[in-house]
């Protein structure tokens, strides 16, 4: 479980509850069911009317996204792979990675070396994973495009809610301490869409996209160890190459262990 999901709604929640129990303000103001309606099923009902049923369907599995860790491959532990699959190939050959190749469960990676051991030239299978990449880019930026749009709407529909209960208060003037409670229960709404918009869905939206690209970077790292592999290239190399994907200390550590082990 991605545990900085749950933390940072819980902490959005604390400090929004502490916030309001400092400012004298009470929290039981957020119980009001004309707010809540008009900021959460507003902001459904004009995310409903932007986005196409198609991608609105893939909600439930953007939520499992947010709250589960990826299952992605560790870039050191890639470089390694890559590094003893290149000693396999300059020894016995590229046909000799077919049996390796049975054995990976990633399908991106598996679809690389198979392509590799049946002699596609290294721009085909450069272009064809590319390509592959960039479709998936495509369906990752339009999921996170609904909780950027969430995010843009909920705030302006919280202006809307205040509208709506100022005309309500503005409506009961002669009786001043009900004016006043109607006009703060209005900028409930407010306080509603703003919370929601910037603590919930364009972090969110944010999230998907950092984790996409995590799988970018992880995928491009297959590329061009794939590739290298294809050219020849020794182990070295290949770790050299592909070490440029970590940090500069990760790297310098990646490299450091290298030279020990060749020593």
């Amino acid at each position: 479980m991605d545990k900085t999901s749950l933390v940072g709604i819980l902490l959005g929640i604390v400090a929004l509850g502490v916030g309001m129990t400092l400012k004298g303000v009470p929290v039981s103001q957020l119980a009001n069911p004309a707010a809540i309606l008009i900021i959460l099923v507003g902001t459904a009902a004009a995310v409903t009317t932007a986005v196409p049923g198609f991608e609105l369907k893939k909600l439930p599995k953007l939520f499992k996204i947010l709250f589960k860790e990826p299952k992605l491959e560790k870039p050191e532990e890639l470089i390694q792979t890559f590094s003893e699959w290149a000693v396999v190939a300059r020894k016995e050959g590229l046909l000799a990675l077919e049996a390796i190749a049975e054995q990976v469960e990633n399908q991106f990676l598996k679809n690389g070396l198979n392509l590799a051991v049946e002699g596609q030239s290294a721009e085909y299978i450069r272009d064809l994973l590319s390509e592959e990449i960039d479709a998936m880019e495509e369906r990752h930026a339009a999921g996170a495009a609904i909780f950027t749009q969430a995010g843009t709407y909920a705030p302006t529909l919280g202006v809307l809610g205040a509208v709506v209960g100022l005309v309500a208060a503005l409506g009961n003037m002669a009786d001043t301490e009900a004016l006043g409670h109607a006009i703060a229960a209005a900028f409930i709404a407010t306080l509603m869409g703003i919370y929601t918009g910037y603590v919930l869905w364009h972090p969110f939206a944010y999230k998907l996209k950092r984790k996409s690209q995590q799988e970018v970077r992880i995928k491009q790292m297959m590329v061009e160890g794939i590739l290298s592999i294809i050219e020849g290239e020794a182990p070295r190399t290949i770790e050299q190459k592909l070490a440029s994907y970590l940090p500069a200390e990760e790297r310098k550590k990646l490299l450091e262990g290298s030279v020990k082990q060749d020593g």
